[in-house]
């Protein structure tokens, strides 16, 4: 058992539900960055490229029992700051054996625009799992921080004081900004997710596999500071 102890500033203690991944009836959903630095190459490929081709290789191993999704951000390029932040789409609903449709999906999309990913994750709770019971799991995936004048660990505060049924896992892919990697992490701990950096195109599927195995289980627990 992994216990991660982490300060938050001007917040009562939270300790969310001990969640686990069940193989049967579980609800994941994946949202991925398509801002415009996932067109940045990695190891002779684009960082796109690289997370579709893990795509292919982890999507065979999640349960046919489990709904799969993805919902993708900055995918389009706009002129307006207002419209640029709002660039998400849920490309592919949950479902079953959903593989081969967010396989097509990624295949049409390019890395455009900024990275909206607070608006993403309150479209991902409030539209995208509304509804459904049990466990929500939200596997995040950036290689940077927010850009749109919001805070995912803010949002994800906010959110586990309302809800015991969400866990965020955040792979942060390529990311080197300290403050942008303290606040993906403060995402993924306060709702009982992982967090993982990623630099390589290895640690990068080793990342989505070990999350997508039924055995993992973190707990978090936030702390006042005084």
């Amino acid at each position: 058992m992994l216990l991660i102890i982490i300060p938050v500033f001007a917040y009562e203690v939270y300790t969310p539900y001990d969640y686990k991944y069940n193989e049967n009836g579980d609800k994941l959903l994946f949202v991925v960055d398509y801002s415009n630095s996932m067109g940045e190459y990695l190891e002779h490929k684009t960082k796109a490229n690289l997370v579709k081709e893990m795509m292919n290789y982890v999507l065979p191993q999640i349960s046919p029992d489990t709904r799969v999704g993805m919902r993708v951000y900055g995918h389009t390029c706009n002129l307006f700051a207002y419209n640029a932040c709002r660039s998400s789409e849920l490309i592919v609903p949950l479902g079953f054996t959903n593989a081969p449709n967010i396989i097509s999906a990624m295949s049409r999309l390019r890395p455009r625009g900024m990275t909206p990913i607070t608006y993403s994750l309150k479209q991902a709770v409030n539209k995208d799992l509304d509804g459904m019971d049990g466990v929500k799991h939200i596997i995040l995936l950036t290689d940077g921080g927010e850009n749109c004048d919001e805070s995912p660990c803010d949002y994800s505060i906010e959110l586990v004081k309302k809800r015991k049924d969400i866990k965020i896992d955040v792979i942060a892919f390529n990311v080197h900004d300290d403050a942008d990697l303290a606040q993906l992490q403060c995402t993924a701990n306060v709702t009982g997710g992982r967090f993982v950096e990623a630099d390589t195109r290895a640690q990068l599927f080793r990342s989505m596999e070990d999350m997508i195995l039924p055995h993992k289980n973190v707990e978090a627990t936030i702390y006042r500071a005084e």
